[in-house]
């Protein structure tokens, strides 16, 4: 019976294809051309899982070795992404299934799960700043290195940063970003995180940079920050806000509001989805837990109840594409790694993790966003662009 459902599902591809191996050991070729992969099901209980839920039965059944696949990890997803009427019936589910809930008690545990896995796993596999974030590419040779250093300056250029500036990093990562502004243009600071491992690394850091009595990182709730007064010439926040959760967003903007001054910018780097959906339900449990992807159009809505002007807006979607695949690349280089460190299903559930996530940029409906705005009207900003792209330090 479980065969009969997939074959009848399968039937249905239009786009790219696919070859499958049944447990039975039966074999069949669905879909248009050359397979993409050769899909082997071993075991019925993974259809029975995919049946309730696609994406979280796939998941969790390639993490438990109940399938198998041959081929670019990626090209699952594309599959997926590109042939969706396809795979419309297993997807029912997604949107009556309990999530985490992101609410204000249960943030520090959230981002605890994904960022304090451990400091020497991120060193495996991101490049030697530990930017976890989209990297910036201005030619399609630049190494990953260059490219997130490309990054740091773009989003930096885009604040408009001058000697003497206050800066606050809401979820400031390993620090690179907040150390870079104090060395190259002079600001002082705050970053901050809701990460122990971060913060810790960030601190030392930022004293072996010469800079700890400009910048200090602590780890702090943005929220909780907003209630203290203080406030800032400059606010970025890169790769936070998908951790926010969707009925926190104008509490997000509400915080910012108090915490920047006047004519003060902000810049907003954050993974946007194309339309609102409800979170994925294995990237919630095993990933991001009580995270959420924002529309561009839901999180616009936003600028304007705070009297936010939109100055400048950036889609960078295939520079994410190309981190993944730089990720992805460099973590399956120290598989053997993170077998002593972890075990095989962890190991399955990372490299699924960031290959499904190269998919989606470069085959689905996920971009990143830069937005860039003030708090009221600034007339004193540059009349064009230019100061974007000019040499940078």
């Amino acid at each position: 019976m479980e065969k009969k459902i997939v074959d009848s599902i399968l039937k249905k591809v239009r786009h790219g294809a696919l070859r499958v191996t049944y447990w039975d050991g039966t074999e069949k070729t669905y879909g248009i051309g050359e397979p993409l992969v050769h899909v082997t099901i071993k075991d019925p209980k993974a259809i029975r899982k995919m049946l309730k839920e696609l994406g979280l039965g796939f998941g969790e059944s390639y993490m438990d070795g109940l399938i198998e696949v041959d081929g670019p990890l990626d090209q699952i997803n594309r599959l997926a992404d590109e042939n969706k009427p396809a795979f419309k019936f297993m997807n029912r589910l997604r949107f009556v299934r309990a999530k985490n809930l992101n609410v204000r008690d249960n943030q520090r545990n959230q981002i605890a799960h994904h960022y304090d896995i451990g400091n020497d796993f991120y060193k495996l596999w991101l490049d030697k700043s530990m930017t976890y974030s989209c990297a910036y590419f201005k030619t399609k040779n630049d190494t990953l290195e260059q490219a997130q250093s490309q990054k740091v300056e773009h989003a930096l250029h885009k604040l408009q940063l001058q000697k003497g500036m206050s800066l606050l990093d809401i979820g400031c990562g390993w620090g690179t970003l907040m150390i870079h502004a104090a060395k190259e243009y002079g600001v002082s600071g705050l970053g901050i995180t809701l990460s122990k491992n971060q913060q810790r690394q960030a601190t030392t850091a930022a004293k072996k940079a010469g800079v700890d009595k400009l910048v200090k990182f602590k780890l702090m709730n943005y929220q909780d920050l907003a209630e203290t007064d203080r406030q800032f010439d400059r606010i970025i926040s890169v790769g936070m806000f998908e951790h926010v959760g969707q009925r926190n967003h104008a509490g997000y903007f509400a915080a910012v509001d108090k915490m920047l001054k006047p004519k003060g910018i902000s810049v907003l780097h954050t993974i946007t989805h194309s339309c609102e959906i409800p979170p994925d339900p294995w990237i919630d449990k095993y990933i991001f837990p009580g995270g959420y992807i924002p529309s561009v159009r839901e999180t616009v809505a936003h600028l304007p109840d705070f009297n936010f002007q939109l100055l400048d807006y950036e889609n960078l979607r295939m520079h994410y594409a190309m981190t993944l695949d730089e990720w992805w690349r460099r973590y399956e280089m120290h598989k053997d790694t993170v077998l002593k460190m972890f075990d095989e299903r962890f190991y399955r559930m990372w490299q699924l993790y960031l290959a499904s996530s190269s998919a989606a940029f470069r085959y689905g409906q996920l971009t990143l966003s830069q937005f860039v705005f003030s708090k009221g009207l600034n007339n004193e900003l540059p009349l064009t662009r230019d100061f974007l792209y000019k040499k940078q330090r």
